[in-house]
């Protein structure tokens, strides 16, 4: 019998530290809001800025200036003052709107350093000269988003948080060119109860999560960031999590596939009924019941299940479905005739796939030949900040603040371990500095922008932190574990299986946490109390299912339900046009608004572009009956991932 060969290397890694409590609940903060018109390019005009300190509102109007420009200047200007050193000044959703329009205006006046994700502004570094009395001095502020913080508009907000100020009734979109001037009184009543009332939300949301946690907001420009920092404060003390990055980061990265979506079935028969089914919480679930890697990882090569039955990480391996699957419960990106998807598919090949997951899949049938791969030790690290988050939610009624910030809390902890190490952030530099970094062969640049006389230079930050001597870059540690992001998504699939290849009931469709069948669940299934149990949404007469976020719903009680991703809520679809589109070929098109933002030109402007609405097969394979889609089918795959 030969020997068997196994090869295992401890990776020393950095471990992820617990932060210190602050003292102090210091938040010093500004809001700012902006109003704008279309113009008859149908380009977003500014015409209105207030800026609220907690005492006075400044508030600012188109009339009084030769330009929006010359307005947001002088604005920006009002709080260039030694008392708002170190200030946070938020606008809700200056991420995608009031940060475009102060992007160059920022600049124009002070020195800015901007993290850009994704195209949105995370936040801007903004430092500029201040004068006093005596002498000047370099101050700086900080411009966030709130949205990131509180993701819900601000008339939620205001009742959620109960705060004295709410968002007024004023509707903006009526405001042009032609009768800004005799609307300036409500505008600006509009604009500045806005200020108000996000600094009234700001506030009361700080105070509580003070209040609960020892943290202060102020630090932490978006909700997975403040969750995380409530993780780190007061959980984070009895075990190491490894900071991973480089290459077993990019291998890891390719187990993390995300919630599975299909749509199975496209309609339901006459006189069958549908049973809509949501599990209550289902991350915050499986965190909750489940281990995690902890520790540095150890890499292996060979079979690690031979030696060590128990081996628990994240293994690659060639894998392969067994035929009669009518749903597939492994999912993988492939090459499709649309570009890379992620499907469920049947078929042979080679991927990473974590540990539990592959336990789960044997008793499916699959079967797997371990090649390599990474091992943990693992513990239970989410169980204690979810038991006391999701208390919260028991105790304190949804209309309570303090229902909404653990839901909050709760739902948006295990998203901050995927954050991408390797982002890119962007520079503002002169000409004489972007020459410098120019001549430097070890930078690869990957885009530039003008920005008036400087220019916006993207590049990797990893990068970025090399170049001490060109660009006054910085160390940032991100205390990153994508292992434990990919093993909260693959736990969450494993609990979502036990409702694939059930022979008790009809699947039609299934969400990341959300199942379509045709008869009810058994009672165990069911309490809309507990984590990780199901709650009947709808009882359904009719049904069609089109592809992933693409179907429509009509109730028992006659409640038309339809999720068309992409089309603009305004756009309203009747039953009968989803009937039409499971013909084939059929399509839908649909004429919408479509907003493209410029960060490096400070502008917004809306076009009307059509939209098409369709059946899709990027997820599975579609069948056909007299020209209408009636089924569907799993994918087939070769060992190269392609579809055969």
């Amino acid at each position: 019998m030969g020997k068997l060969e196994l090869m295992e290397s401890l990776k020393k890694t950095k471990f992820i530290k617990p932060l210190q409590k602050p003292k102090k609940n210091i938040f010093n903060l500004l809001t700012l809001d902006i109003e704008t018109y279309l113009d008859e390019n149908n380009y977003q005009i500014p015409y209105c800025i207030c800026i609220y300190d907690g005492s006075n509102v400044s508030k600012y109007y188109l009339d009084e200036f030769e330009s929006s420009e010359e307005m947001l200047i002088k604005a920006i200007k009002s709080i260039c003052k030694w008392q708002y050193n170190n200030y946070n000044v938020y606008a809700h959703n200056f991420s995608s709107f009031d940060g475009i329009f102060l992007l160059k205006i920022l600049n124009k006046i002070g020195h800015i350093t901007p993290v850009i994700k994704e195209g949105k502004i995370i936040s801007i570094s903004f430092t500029y000269a201040g004068i006093n009395e005596e002498s000047t001095k370099i101050y700086s502020i900080n411009f966030f988003d709130s949205i990131l913080l509180l993701q819900a508009s601000l008339r939620k907000l205001g009742k959620s948080f109960k705060v004295k100020t709410q968002k007024g009734d004023f509707d903006p979109t009526i405001v042009n060119k032609n009768n800004f001037l005799k609307l300036k009184k409500e505008v600006i009543k509009y604009c500045a109860g806005d200020c108000i009332s996000l600094y009234e939300i700001l506030i009361e949301f700080n105070n509580l999560i003070f209040s609960k946690f020892k943290i202060n907001i102020k630090n932490y420009p978006t909700l997975p960031s403040l969750s995380f920092a409530n993780f780190r404060t007061n959980y984070l003390n009895w075990f190491e999590i490894a900071q991973i990055s480089g290459k077993i980061q990019d291998d890891i990265k390719l187990s993390y596939t995300g919630g599975s979506t299909d749509m199975f079935i496209p309609f339901n028969n006459v006189n069958e009924e549908i049973y809509i089914y949501d599990v209550n919480s289902l991350y915050p679930y499986v965190m909750n019941e489940f281990e995690y890697p902890i520790g540095s990882p150890t890499y292996f090569e060979g079979d690690i299940r031979s030696l060590n039955k128990e081996a628990f990480g994240i293994f690659y391996c060639e894998i392969k479905a067994p035929e009669y699957l009518e749903h597939p419960i492994i999912q993988t990106h492939v090459k499709t005739k649309n570009g890379v998807r992620t499907v469920s598919p049947l078929g042979t090949w080679f991927d990473w796939i974590c540990s539990p997951e592959m336990d789960n899949a044997i008793k499916f049938g699959y079967e797997f030949k371990i090649i390599k791969g990474y091992t943990f030790n693992k513990e239970k690290i989410f169980n204690r900040i979810i038991e006391d988050l999701y208390q919260l939610r028991l105790v304190y009624p949804k209309t309570d603040p303090m229902n909404f910030m653990a839901k909050l809390l709760m739902n948006s902890l295990y998203g901050r371990f995927s954050m991408y190490d390797n982002f890119t952030e962007l520079r503002i530099l002169n000409e004489e500095s972007l020459e410098n970094l120019l001549s430097n062969e070890n930078v690869s640049i990957q885009d530039i922008f003008s920005l008036d006389k400087d220019y916006i230079v993207q590049i990797k930050k990893n990068e970025l932190q090399e170049l001490n001597s060109l660009i006054d870059s910085f160390r940032e540690n991100h205390n990153i574990n994508i292992a434990v992001a990919s093993f909260v998504t693959a736990y969450a699939r494993i609990h979502m299986s036990m409702f694939k290849n059930n022979d008790k009931f009809k699947l039609f469709y299934t969400d990341t946490e959300s199942i379509a069948v045709n008869k009810p669940l058994d009672s165990s299934f069911i309490d809309p109390k507990v984590l990780g149990k199901m709650k009947l949404e709808h009882v359904v007469k009719k049904a069609i299912f089109l592809a992933p976020k693409l179907y429509c719903l009509m109730t028992d009680n006659n409640e038309f339900i339809t999720k068309t991703r992409g089309l603009s809520h305004d756009i309203k679809l009747q039953f009968e046009d989803f009937e039409n589109l499971l013909f084939k070929n059929s399509e839908i098109i649909k004429n919408q608004n479509k907003w493209f933002k410029s960060l490096y030109q400070g502008t917004i402007k809306i076009d009307e572009l059509p939209y098409s609405i369709k059946y899709t097969d990027n997820k599975r394979k579609l069948i056909f009956k007299d020209d209408k889609l009636v089924n569907t089918k799993p994918f087939t795959i070769n060992i190269e991932k392609e579809i055969f």
